[in-house]
């Protein structure tokens, strides 16, 4: 792999491998986030496997990489502990005609894992899980109207959620204007929102904490307002889950939502995500009422053994290895070190590292100090050439001191190459191709 100036660094197999994929597949890939338009031209490595914190691609590179299945292999690949609770279930059979008795198992561990909540239903993905909690908030309160958090960038492929994105191409505009927004740590204007659309508002629909922390009294004050206003509180722990705590955020943070997600972490890249919540609101997707039922969630795949023995052997994991401490101190090293480079190569103010130290993404800034999808380009083609996959710095538990201090070098060789671009005002030259591009936008 080559590490200076414009030479090139080519990944054949790959190339062909991404063309084989959009072939049959819209997009290249099943999730827009992993599509080769995020990386720079011709470097989408298409990754043959993995082990800990390193995957190689088919054309025989290996890279340290990060952000690990999209936060979700937060134990590194093919964790052995993991693996072997999946083997023993396999053998036994996935899916069957009736509850197994793993799910009564996976249940009452999630619920002392997460002793906020009082009941749980298992899914696949974030998003049916995200869609169930609106649908339940919907039931209960009888309102129409969703509110999501603007500053966060993702919540459900459904349509209450797409169609207030740029991609909300076949959405009905009926169904698009049912959702509303309001900012992050601004609990007037979500009041102010709350009293535009008095008594139509479900559910109050964010995560916990993103790249800042909720500020004080932030969290406790959305519960009041959801409260007074009669609407549901859920946070959306698909990235907060076990990352902040085992407990997810409202366990770090000690404010109990009515609902809340999870997913991700919860299975070390096996399928499986959760609803949880109060069980008076639960219930209402169940038999035990008299009230009209509601559809909550019912899935063939929901409960797979396998999957739901991948999340019990996570949560023990996490546990008794104390697993989110661990994350923090990686990422207290790699953020310091990272910060460290870009300063002594005199970019400090445009590569910029932020989050938590469990969740650290980077901010790539242009000679005004804007974001600029050029400079990350040129940045992640340095990375890659230096054999370090990160579309983030988000960690996980199997990288080792050699990768962070191979990680720093490596971010500090494209540091000097950033300082080049920005001292030439202009990193077309160093791109070799067109820039990464925004998930979300209206065009292909």
């Amino acid at each position: 792999m080559n590490t200076e100036g414009t030479e090139e660094f080519a990944l054949p197999l790959s190339r062909q491998a991404n063309e084989r994929l959009h072939a049959v597949i819209p997009g290249g890939a099943h999730t827009y986030a992993k599509g080769d338009d995020q990386y720079p031209e011709d470097l989408a490595p298409v990754i043959s496997h993995g082990r800990g914190a390193h995957v190689w691609d088919v054309d025989g590179n290996r890279y340290i990489e990060y952000g690990s299945g999209l936060r979700s292999v937060s134990l590194g690949h093919a964790h052995p502990r993991v693996n072997e609770a999946v083997r023993r279930e396999l053998d036994r059979g996935s899916n069957f005609v009736r509850p197994s008795i793993v799910e009564i198992e996976a249940a009452e561990r999630f619920l002392a894992t997460v002793p906020t909540a009082e009941m749980v239903k298992f899914a696949k993905n974030g998003s049916d899980a995200t869609t169930g909690a609106v649908r339940l908030a919907r039931a209960v309160t009888g309102r129409s109207r969703v509110a999501v958090c603007a500053d966060h960038p993702f919540f459900s492929v459904d349509d209450w959620f797409i169609g207030t994105t740029p991609m909300s191409a076949g959405v009905p505009a009926a169904t698009a204007e049912l959702t509303v927004a309001f900012p992050y740590g601004d609990l007037p204007a979500t009041e102010e929102l709350l009293n535009r659309y008095q008594g139509e508002v479900a559910c109050l629909i964010l995560e916990p904490a993103g790249h800042t922390e909720p500020p004080p009294g932030y969290l406790a004050g959305l519960r009041e307002l959801a409260d007074r206003h009669g609407c549901v509180l859920i946070f959306d722990e698909m990235i907060t889950g076990f990352r902040w705590s085992e407990a997810g955020a409202q366990g770090l943070y000690g404010v109990v939502p009515d609902l809340s997600t999870f997913g991700k972490a919860l299975g070390n890249g096996f399928a499986v995500s959760a609803l949880a919540g109060r069980r008076d609101l639960m219930e209402r997707g169940g038999l035990r009422h008299s009230r009209d039922r509601v559809f909550l969630l019912s899935t063939t795949h929901g409960a797979e053994t396998h999957s739901l023995a991948a999340a019990m052997a996570v949560q023990t994991t996490y546990v008794e290895e104390g697993v989110t401490a661990w994350l923090h101190t990686l990422g207290e090293r790699l953020a310091a070190g990272v910060r460290e480079a870009a300063a002594g190569m005199g970019v400090g103010d445009h590569v910029v590292v932020r989050g938590r130290a469990s969740n650290l993404v980077f901010a790539t800034l242009d000679e005004n100090r804007q974001p600029s999808q050029q400079y990350r380009t040129l940045f992640l083609r340095r990375l890659l050439a230096g054999g370090v996959l990160a579309p983030s710095f988000v960690v996980s538990s199997a990288l080792g001191d050699a990768d962070i201090d191979r990680t720093v070098d490596v971010v500090a060789q494209a540091c000097a190459v950033y300082r080049k671009a920005l001292d030439a005002g202009d990193p077309t030259p160093w791109l070799a191709g067109r820039p990464v591009k925004p998930v979300f936008r209206r065009l292909a």
